[in-house]
């Protein structure tokens, strides 16, 4: 499989990185991290940035490879991670760009392509755990509408969102993968309560989503009824195979500064240490180059990732913990001290084997679907 470049996907790296030079040190300071309202401002305020620039469509718009040129370019430049527009960027605009209808298309890609509105995903529940299809959040017609009612967990952005990519389940009497339905449910709407949730980096980013009867027009649907888990299957394999290429990124850049403390604090002395990092050189190196051959793919498929993505998922979730005791090793005591650097990510980092799928579900995914193994019983 070719995983080079055309002479057109050069020409935009090198436009992109022009671009970014110029306008990246004009952009004014991050909020800080516990600032909400402003985190949603700055975020959109850049995805406004981009879109005026002519870069906000790559997500949906452009071929796999561009996207992830810009991804590359955008996290080696040190521009702003998407952060508040995540779900809407990276998770419901692809899904809807790929199986909405022209008029839902019309109606939500370009707000957030603008920077104008903000989604949150209401996928997880209390009581479904890492089995996403036990969902019992429950919606019925009633007339032009589905009436919703039910508890979401763990919903990204939904302190400061307009939307929520929601999962619910429309024929109780269906197997469970049969009788779900992808609604975008307006956030504003009446029974809608959000109760935010602090995470152990302190960080409100989740929350509890309580739904009480909330009406969703029927035209909010996308997909066809009790065909949902079909639709997040295409939802999940963005998710998992495009979503975190940033971060891989990001990791490498880490990798490099960790190696560079190291030599400076006397650590680097080590041989343990120097193989540990090393082999993470090496882990991400073909994380790397796994992303490639799953976006290669991609391309040959319709632009929508396959199931390499949770080949990808998996790896990369125990690949960033284990990045990040790396770090701990080099910061040694100060490792405790949250204002460091790299001592937050550690934090966060714990969740990567459960976001977007736990790890357990990959190695299900991986061993029914690409290895062709029984499901267990």
């Amino acid at each position: 499989m070719d995983l080079s470049c055309t002479p057109e996907e050069e020409e935009f790296r090198a436009r992109l990185r022009e671009w970014l030079a110029k306008v990246l040190p004009t952009l004014p300071p991050k909020p800080s991290p516990d600032d909400w309202p402003g985190r949603r401002a700055y975020d959109l305020g850049w995805q406004r940035v981009l879109y005026d620039a002519g870069y906000a469509d790559v997500h949906w718009d452009a071929s796999p490879t561009v996207r992830l040129i810009f991804l590359e370019e955008t996290e080696k430049a040190g521009a702003p991670y998407v952060g508040a527009n995540f779900v809407g960027l990276l998770h419901a605009g692809p899904t809807i760009a790929a199986e909405g209808t022209p008029g839902q298309r019309e109606r939500w890609l370009p707000p957030i392509l603008r920077g104008d509105e903000v989604w949150c995903q209401g996928f997880s529940e209390p009581d479904a755990g890492s089995d996403l299809a036990a969902l019992r959040t429950r919606a019925w017609r009633d007339g032009d509408d589905y009436v919703v009612s039910g508890s979401k967990v763990w919903t990204s952005h939904a302190l400061v969102a307009d939307w929520c990519e929601l999962l619910v389940r429309t024929d109780p009497d269906a197997p469970k993968h049969r009788g779900i339905t992808w609604l975008a449910m307006p956030m504003d709407a009446p029974g809608v309560t959000v109760r935010p949730l602090r995470t152990l980096a302190g960080s409100e980013e989740f929350a509890e989503v309580f739904l009480d009867e909330v009406r969703v027009p029927v035209v909010n649907r996308v997909g066809a009824e009790n065909d949902g888990w079909r639709v997040t299957m295409v939802t999940l394999s963005f998710e998992r195979g495009t979503a975190f290429v940033g971060e891989v990124v990001a990791c490498r850049r880490v990798l490099g500064e960790l190696a560079r403390r190291a030599q400076a604090n006397g650590r680097w002395d080590d041989p343990c240490l120097r193989r540990r990092l090393g082999r993470l050189n090496a882990e991400f190196r073909a994380l790397w180059r796994l992303t490639q051959w799953n976006v290669s793919e991609a391309e040959q498929t319709g632009g929508i990732p396959g199931v390499g993505g949770s080949v990808f998922k998996l790896r990369y979730s125990h690949a960033r913990q284990e990045l990040y005791d790396a770090a701990a090793e080099v910061l040694g005591p100060e490792s405790l001290d949250l204002g460091r650097p790299w001592v937050l990510d550690r934090l966060s980092s714990l969740s990567y084997t459960i976001a977007a799928g736990t790890s357990q579900i990959q190695r299900n995914i991986v061993a029914e679907r690409i290895l062709g193994l029984p499901k267990g019983r």
